[in-house]
């Protein structure tokens, strides 16, 4: 190997394969010296070293120079370029695992190539990559030689490879085509500073302008809305809430739960809970399908977000006081600190931080130690009486659904009963799963 030709390769393969240069030259010095103690032995101390200026190659056996000629014949030219191949696929993987390393949570764009037992294979130019069934928008499919978006969720080395796994359901997804379509973001002008996604459903994207003169909401949705539209027809007709930015959070609430209406914000400093309350036709609509909209709302606020009428809410109080001064070590006026702070249930005041406690009511270690205790058991309890009430009202519900068959079926004997009978009970909705159990009646037991 002249030094020219070093030259040659060393170029070649910076230009084709995107290394750099002073990589490949390490791959070759490598690549010599393991050639080279495979043919002079293991434990001889071989040091090669090529110029970078003019490609020559030196190199020393135990400190004692070698002749590039007798190095070269000695060594063995296949056996040098076997090793220095593989040299130079580790660097090529190595500059390919940076490359993508740098993109996580960036938007690329690929192309399908094969779309198999729902695993998409993506050609993103210089290499594979892969979009699982699990990193798919719920319900969308891909075919073969079809353009997709998605960001680098995953970069990890796999042998002589790089192994590259495509999201379409994080919410960086979302956040980088809302920079991709409307400029104001990429400008600065707009900040995005919150985003929850439930995918495939629905996104609540919290935004700001940073010039009073820009509408953020109208310059997100655009006119006519043909902004957002692009979005939504990317992510498969998902739902996007636009919601406006505030620093407080008695503003930010309100604007996380729209369409819902907002009586009051009650902020819970020391549980992280905001009681929202709303009247009594706005509640199934706050809390939203299966408690979706309260539960992004949630995560974009950083607040445990629950809902409830106003009434509810006292009823709610008037338990709390009541349960908690069946504590021994809570007086009347400890209970009512505690319900003021926003301390509801038995589970809020097991998890009290024992400092708290003791401050609010000037109460010692052992005493706090012993009220928790408390809490927990009765905590115990109710939930045991809740698994218990849901449990039959489970047998309830399968009792009449059986007994809605039956009469069904003497009624139109010939008649084949549709899968999705309308008599068949609907699943306990998730709303409100948030909420705690009410103190309610269950006590201690003795």
């Amino acid at each position: 190997m002249n030094p020219s030709e070093v030259l040659r390769i060393v170029d070649t393969i910076h230009r084709d394969k995107n290394i750099d240069k002073e990589i490949v030259f390490e791959g070759i010095e490598a690549a010599l010296v393991s050639a080279a103690k495979k043919h002079f032995g293991e434990d001889q101390d071989i040091v090669v070293e090529i110029n970078r200026e003019d490609g020559s190659i030196v190199g020393t056996r135990n400190g004692v120079p070698m002749d590039p000629t007798e190095m070269a014949e000695r060594i063995g030219a296949q056996t040098a370029k076997q090793v220095m191949i593989q040299k130079i696929r580790e660097a090529e993987r190595d500059a390919l695992f940076e490359e993508y390393d740098e993109l996580r949570d960036q938007l690329v764009t690929g192309v399908v190539q094969r779309y198999d037992g729902g695993t998409a294979t993506v050609s993103l130019g210089n290499v594979e990559a892969i979009l699982p069934k699990s990193e798919q928008i719920p319900g969308e499919t891909h075919h073969n030689n079809e353009r997709v978006r998605s960001v680098v969720y995953e970069v990890r080395k796999q042998g002589s490879r790089v192994k590259i796994i495509l999201s379409r359901i994080r919410p960086s997804l979302v956040e980088r085509l809302f920079e991709q379509e409307i400029p104001e973001i990429g400008d600065g002008v707009i900040e995005i500073k919150a985003k929850a996604r439930e995918p495939g459903y629905r996104t609540k994207i919290a935004v700001n302008s940073t010039d009073q003169r820009v509408d953020c909401v109208g310059a997100c949705v655009g006119v006519r809305g043909n902004r957002i539209k692009n979005i939504v027809d990317e992510l498969a007709g998902e739902r996007i809430d636009i919601v406006r930015w505030s620093d407080d959070m008695q503003v930010l609430i309100p604007n996380a739960l729209q369409p819902a209406e907002v009586e009051e914000v009650i902020l819970c400093q020391m549980l992280g809970r905001a009681i929202v309350l709303v009247r009594e036709d706005q509640l199934s609509l706050a809390i939203g399908r299966r408690g979706q909209n309260v539960r992004l709302a949630s995560k974009l606020c950083g607040w445990d977000i629950e809902i409830m009428t106003r009434d509810e809410l006292e009823e709610q109080l008037e338990g709390a006081l009541m349960g908690f001064t069946e504590i021994e070590g809570i007086d009347e006026e400890l209970a009512d600190r505690l319900v003021g702070e926003g301390f509801l249930t038995y589970d809020d005041l097991s998890i009290i931080e024992p400092e708290d406690l003791m401050e609010m009511g000037n109460l010692t270690e052992e005493q706090v130690d012993h009220i928790v205790e408390q809490a927990e058991r009765r905590a115990a309890v109710a939930e045991k009486a809740a698994d218990e009430e849901r449990r039959r009202q489970r047998e309830h519900d399968r009792k009449r659904a059986a007994e809605s068959d039956a009469e069904n079926t003497a009624a139109a004997p010939e008649e084949t009963l549709d899968a999705e009978d309308s008599t068949l009970p609907a699943e306990t909705s998730a709303e409100g799963a948030g909420m705690d159990l009410p103190l309610g009646a269950p006590k201690e037991e003795p």
